[in-house]
Parts: C-alpha cells; structure tokens; sequence
C-alpha cells in the first residue's frame, strides 16, 4: 500500500469515527478501502467489551468472500460454558496474559505442537495468514471491562500477508481502534441512561435536559405497582431469595410496561413507578390496560415456575391513575433524578396501598375509567369510594369485572 493510500484510508477513519459512523460501517469501510488499495484482507472481526447487564461485549465481522454474513455478534461473558474455553485458548487472551500486542499464524504451517498454544477460530478456514493485534487503552480511558480494542485479519492470497502489509496494519489499528472506542462510548452512555433512568428519560438527558428545576407540564397515565406482603416474605425466607424474588417480578412488571410503549422511571424497593405518555389520552390509557394483561400473563409463567421450584410466590398490586404532573429535573447541583412529581403521583401511591383492604389486585381511579373508550370502560365494576390519605376528596375506585376475569 502507497503512502498516500495509507493516509487517505487514515483519514476517513478519523472523520468517520468524529462523525460517529456505526462500528460495523466502520470495519467494513476501512476493509473495502484496504481491499481497493492493494491489502488483501479476505476478513476480519473487531471486538470491544461494553457495560451492559446482559452481555459482555460486541464483535463486527466483515467477509469479502460472502461465504460468511458479515455483521455484528453480541457475545456473553467469557467465563461460562463452552465460550470460557474458546476464550482460554483465543490468540487475545494469549497476548492478554504474555503483555504482547500482536499474534501471527501462518495457516499453510505445520500446528504448534504445544497443547496450550492460542488456537485459531474456525472462521480462519480456507484462509492462508492470520494477524491479531490488541490495542489497549490507558487506565483514565477505560470503561469497567472496555481497556483496549480487539482485531484480526485473514487473507486468502497465496503466501499470505506481506511485511508491507502488516505495517500497514499495524499504522491502521490505533485509529481504528480510537474510531470504534468513540461509537462505543456513545453507546455505553445510552445503555446507561436508559437502563438506570428509563428510555424517554434517558434519551432526555442524553439530549442535554440536565438543567435543575427544568420540568414540563404533562398529562400521563401513572402506573404504581408494588408486591403483596413483602416485608412478610422478607422476613420468613433466606437472605439470598429476597433478590431473586425481586428481581423475578420486576421482569415481569417491566416487560410489560415496556411492551407497551410506557416508561419505568422508579424502581423503590419491591415498587415500581412508571408512565404512559400519548398525545390523546384515550390512547395512553389503552396503551397502560394492555400492559396490565400483559402483566397478569407474565405473572402466570413466573408464579409457575418458582412454584415448580419451591420457591415463595407473591401477588403484584397496581394502580393506575391519570393526571397532570411535572416531569423533569429534580434534586441538588449534584444530584439529579429524571422523575414526575405532584398530587397525581401521591394518588396512585395511594390507591395501590388499597388493594390488599379491598382484597384486589388491580384499582383504578375513576379519573382514568373516565378516560377510557366505552369499549374499555364496560370490563370494569366500582368497589366504592374511598378517603385516600392525604388527598383531601374521596374517590371512587374502579377494578376488573370478577366475571371477566373467571372466564
């Protein structure tokens, strides 16, 4: 590869990685361009570890051969199953353990007699060189596992690589590896946002909502749900099944609330406060009742199961309630939460403390029975009203037909 083809290739990789270009786009860009400037890379994957609560990093694979679908695998830890022994026996963690930066075979060459040697993945067959090398980062630029960045290339031309053409990749990588790292670090931050403070709030503050006492006014369906006598239950298990129990039924309120467009803003405790958000009310209360069946239906597996499993089983409660509250920034200069406040909120804390009096699972206050369609609103009966404390009227509270759940 010429000098000038070099820089050029240098170049875009910069202003891709500046411009915030996939990381996928950017290995397959940087392998075409390698390809049209003479260096025969036939494939070649890039690997990152992330901060994510389900898995550990992600992979980006190109193949000019097609024989193989280039794209993006999203891999678990590397320390269970079969991939903890893939991993032992990788070229990175080689280099991970030796301090070297760089890992070559020849594929033509009789194997290393060693029985620890790194061992070359399958997707190098039919290949005739593989190089890999590890960029790795300082301290102050790392994220939890993300400390360096990954990469190997095959070629498939006969001899295999070049000493020119290993230069050349050993001058690509730390771009490479910068651009990728910059895509990533964007990435962990959604990831975060999204998962500590909820998806429309995390995409608020990303967008740079982050100012105290900035709030809006807006008018949401507000769903309470917490868990039936679990203070009891805390006290008649074992330490160790307390979060696992919380854990099993907060997937199930969530999953559900999110399926159907809501936003979980508060996990309190065994409580669960969420909001569902429509230009027309009709719609977010629509949207709040598909969540509540789908809850009931996820409620059904999990019970199953822990009961299959001896395990202690609880009711969830919930409340919903529609109402005018403010939605924003609250707190101190130094700490933020992306929360809704206002009476609206204290009412459906309220109802949802009801339904064990009333022996229900679900209430609904009559505000949000008012603002269903007729077709929603007949599968609900009245309970009565009740004071709700520290609301200064009474209201009438409204749960599922009896009949219609039996059925």
């Amino acid at each position: 590869m010429e000098q000038h083809q070099l820089d050029a290739i240098l170049a875009w990789m910069t202003r891709a990685g500046l411009d915030g270009l996939a990381e996928q786009d950017l290995v397959a860009g940087m392998a075409e361009r390698c390809r049209a400037a003479g260096l025969p890379i036939s494939r070649t994957i890039a690997l990152i570890d992330t901060l994510h609560p389900t898995f550990e990093g992600r992979a980006f694979r190109w193949f000019n051969d097609k024989s193989q679908e280039s794209g993006i695998l999203e891999y678990g830890p590397s320390n269970q199953g079969d991939r903890a022994e893939a991993w032992l026996r990788s070229p990175f963690r080689y280099m991970l353990d030796t301090g070297s930066s760089e890992f070559r075979r020849k594929l033509g060459d009789p194997p290393d007699p060693n029985p620890n040697a790194p061992l070359v993945n399958s997707l190098s067959e039919g290949q005739t060189d593989y190089f890999a090398m590890i960029h790795r980062f300082a301290p102050e630029g790392s994220m939890g596992q993300m400390d360096c960045c990954y990469a190997q290339w095959n070629t498939d031309r006969k001899g295999g690589f070049s000493d020119g053409d290993i230069d050349s990749l050993r001058r690509l990588m730390p771009t490479l590896s910068l651009a990728i790292k910059c895509r990533a670090v964007a990435r962990i931050a959604g990831t975060l946002a999204e998962v500590y403070l909820g998806r429309d709030p995390g995409q608020q503050v990303l967008a740079g909502r982050i100012t105290r006492g900035i709030a809006e006014r807006i008018h949401a369906v507000l769903w309470f749900s917490d868990l039936r006598s679990f203070t009891t239950i805390s006290d008649s298990v074992s330490p160790d099944q307390i979060i696992p129990l919380l854990n099993d039924y907060a997937e199930a309120v969530i999953s559900a609330v999110e399926r159907e467009g809501g936003d979980v803003l508060k996990l309190i405790g065994d409580g669960v406060l969420a909001i569902f958000k429509a230009d027309d009310a009709t719609q977010a209360v629509s949207c709040a009742l598909r969540a509540g069946r789908a809850l009931r239906q996820n409620l059904l597996a999990v019970d199953a199961r822990r009961r299959k499993e001896n395990l202690p089983t609880t009711v969830v409660n919930l409340g919903l309630h529609i109402g005018e509250v403010f939605y924003g920034n609250i707190g101190s200069d130094t700490r933020l939460d992306f929360t809704v406040v206002g009476p609206a909120v204290n009412e459906v804390s309220r109802i949802v403390a009801l339904c064990r009096s009333v022996d229900r699972a679900s209430l609904l206050s009559a505000d949000l029975v008012a603002a269903m369609s007729p077709t929603e609103r007949a599968k609900f009966v009245s309970v009565g009203r009740y004071a709700l404390r520290g609301v200064g009227r009474a209201t009438e509270l409204y749960t599922i037909d009896p009949e219609l759940v039996q059925r």
